[in-house]
């Protein structure tokens, strides 16, 4: 069979012991699994004809009738092995089955037979007599064949483990994929967005390419780059990106493959790892997701020799290693820098945090155009709407955002991607699937109309409020219904303001409920939103003027056993209970400006839920028509 050919996006390890895939399969080579059967087969057969006991030659007669036959001369001949006889009869005899038997077998009773060899003597039989082998070969092969098979199990795995290149002697080899500079190769261009990390990565590109120019003037550069940021900000494809313009090999693993059972694993492989970055220098080695190996130590209730806490120990000393004309940079990424040991964070190791944030709205629709490259766009397709529509998502969301819109042109029959398909993969996305099977009865919808219409009418009544842009009553994921709204531009600073006009709308379901003299369950997951807004505007922003400009909020930088179990409140009991009493008059006094407002639109109201009903979504613009409010103009 030809050798398939490899792709060039694909990594290439360098472990040792590696097979062709044609080989792998169950874990063996082709030559070697009838071999393994084949002595397996071996092992069974001779335990069933040791262990079972051969097949008497003859049929066995009782001792009785062959002393009767030899004293009629009934018998030919004889041999004897122990205590064991068999021959033949002269005429066949009939047995108790009414079988006729001419060769037999029988045993010598315990007690013996001395006259029989007289007997035999007497009537000219012909006796033979064979040695007792006294070697208990049923006994030994039985003892020895469990042993057997355990050794036999343990070369299949090890076979196994060496097809896949993990034998048992390379479990200590690094683990870490090689990217060479022809595959794969990424640049600064594919990511989009991060003006200011890729900004703090040229340096380091720049010191791979011309280190001696920076050691000329006593430069030097940070040996470790920490690359923080929330998950699918897009952390692996900076740093591919780094070892793309250097055009240097890149060593990616990630801080689980350092984690084995055995003691010392980890160790050495961090050992074996960096020995390879340092013959390859210049070179960039990346750790994905190291707070798996560097969280910070002792901090639990165990003791400080475990596994983890060694393969840290290694990874520090080895980051201490490096000769100052040594090329080789690592770069890690996290997302809960809060949780790393402090030693890794120290000068000479990660001196030099570079953050991937959630991408801005410009970010968004670069992000956007180029994961919509080689997508069929329809002229309605419009990415700086999509971008405004998708405040707070990822690049990794924002990618599989256009995959999912691919996928519903495909299932709709569509040769290109339309606005529709970007819109329903965003709702699908956000808010879920749509539910089907659910049925409610026309109280339950009603109810159901005025909770969503009490949001919506809040959303757009209020100044402050985000703009709404969408409402409906068709159950998605886990939610009934949905009120969506729009940012008209990212924040970073959010006012007093703004946190109140949210708290009021996030009541607005169970004020319009309470209008028409009723409370659901539908209001949970707006109560607890709502509560933990109010908490935060009390505890951590300062914004209770009873309360003062005081934190209270308990940072848990390190959610470990042992310090939860020694963490103590910061304030006292009166504080608490006036914290509990300040968040719960904030609460109140969003629920009744919700329920004045409300009561001021109720005939709107009701032409918003009599339309809610017969259309079950309503767009964002004809609802401030209903309610008689100007078009709000989209921010740039």
């Amino acid at each position: 069979m030809d050798k398939p050919e490899s792709r060039p996006d694909e990594p290439r390890s360098e472990r040792p012991g590696e097979r062709e895939p044609s080989e792998q399969g169950l874990g063996l080579s082709r030559r070697r699994v009838p071999l393994f059967w084949l002595i397996f087969a071996a092992l069974a057969l001779g335990w069933l004809w040791f262990g079972l006991g051969r097949e008497p030659d003859g049929e066995e007669v009782p001792y009785s009738t062959f002393v009767r036959e030899v004293e009629r001369g009934n018998v030919d001949a004889v041999t004897a092995e122990g205590d064991r006889i068999g021959g033949t009869f002269e005429e066949p005899v009939s047995t108790p089955d009414e079988a006729a038997v001419e060769e037999f077998v029988t045993y010598v009773p315990a007690y013996g037979d001395e006259a029989l060899a007289e007997r035999l003597r007497e009537q000219g039989v012909e006796v033979a007599v064979q040695p007792v082998d006294d070697t208990p070969w049923a006994l030994i092969l039985v003892n020895l064949l469990p042993l057997l098979l355990l050794v036999a199990l343990a070369v299949f795995i090890i076979q196994r483990m060496r097809a896949q290149g993990q034998g048992i002697f390379s479990i200590t080899q690094s683990r870490a994929k090689s990217y060479r500079r022809e595959e794969g190769r990424k640049t600064f261009d594919d990511v989009a967005g991060n003006a200011q990390g890729k900004r703090e990565l040229r340096e380091i590109v720049e010191f791979l390419r011309e280190p001696e120019r920076f050691r000329a003037l006593g430069g030097q550069i940070p040996r470790g780059v920490l690359l923080v940021g929330p998950p699918g900000t897009g952390k692996t494809l900076l740093a591919r990106a780094v070892a793309g313009e250097a055009d240097v090999p890149f060593y990616s693993i990630t801080g689980s493959d350092f984690m084995e059972m055995l003691v010392g694993v980890g160790a050495s492989r961090v050992r074996n790892l960096f020995r390879d970055a340092k013959r390859d220098a210049p070179s960039i080695v990346f750790i994905d997701e190291l707070d798996a190996i560097g969280r910070r130590r002792g901090a639990g209730l165990g003791g400080g020799h475990d596994e983890r806490e060694q393969t840290l120990n290694q990874l520090l000393s080895e980051l201490d290693g490096f000769e100052p004309r040594e090329t080789v940079i690592v770069m890690a990424a996290t997302n809960r820098p809060d949780v790393l040991d402090p030693a890794l964070l120290r000068a000479g190791r990660f001196d030099r945090q570079v953050t991937a944030d959630l991408p801005t709205l410009s970010d968004r629709k670069l992000i956007l155009g180029i994961h919509a490259r080689g997508r069929p766009l329809a002229d309605d397709v419009d990415l700086h709407a999509v971008a405004r529509r998708t405040t707070g998502l990822s690049g990794a969301e924002l990618a599989n955002l256009l995959n999912e819109a691919s996928l519903l042109a495909v299932r709709a029959g569509r040769q290109e991607v339309r606005m529709e398909d970007i819109e329903g993969a965003r709702e699908k996305l956000l808010m879920g699937a749509p539910r089907e099977g659910v049925e409610l009865d026309e109280r339950e919808r009603e109810t159901l109309a005025y909770h969503e219409a009490g949001h919506a009418a809040l959303a757009a009544l209020l100044p402050h409020a985000d703009p709404l842009h969408k409402v409906t009553i068709i159950p998605r994921g886990h939610a009934m219904g949905m009120t969506q709204q729009i940012p008209e531009r990212d924040r970073h600073i959010i006012s007093r303001d703004v946190l109140v006009d949210r708290l009021t709308v996030m009541l607005g379901g169970r004020a319009a409920e309470a209008l028409i003299g009723t409370a659901t369950s539908g209001a949970e997951s707006d109560l607890k939103q709502a509560t933990k807004l109010a908490r935060k505007m009390v505890v951590d922003w300062g914004m209770s003027e009873r309360i003062g400009p005081v934190a209270f909020g308990e940072e848990r930088a390190q959610p470990f056993l042992g310090e939860e179990l020694t963490h103590h409140r910061e304030h006292s009991e009166q504080t608490a209970r006036e914290i509990d009493e300040e968040v719960r008059r904030a609460l109140s006094e969003a629920h009744e400006r919700a329920s004045s407002l409300l009561a001021a639109h109720r005939e709107q109201l009701g032409e918003l839920v009599r339309e809610l009903l017969t259309e079950e979504s309503v767009e964002g613009w004809r609802l401030r028509e209903i309610f008689g409010l100007a078009p709000r103009e989209a921010a740039s």
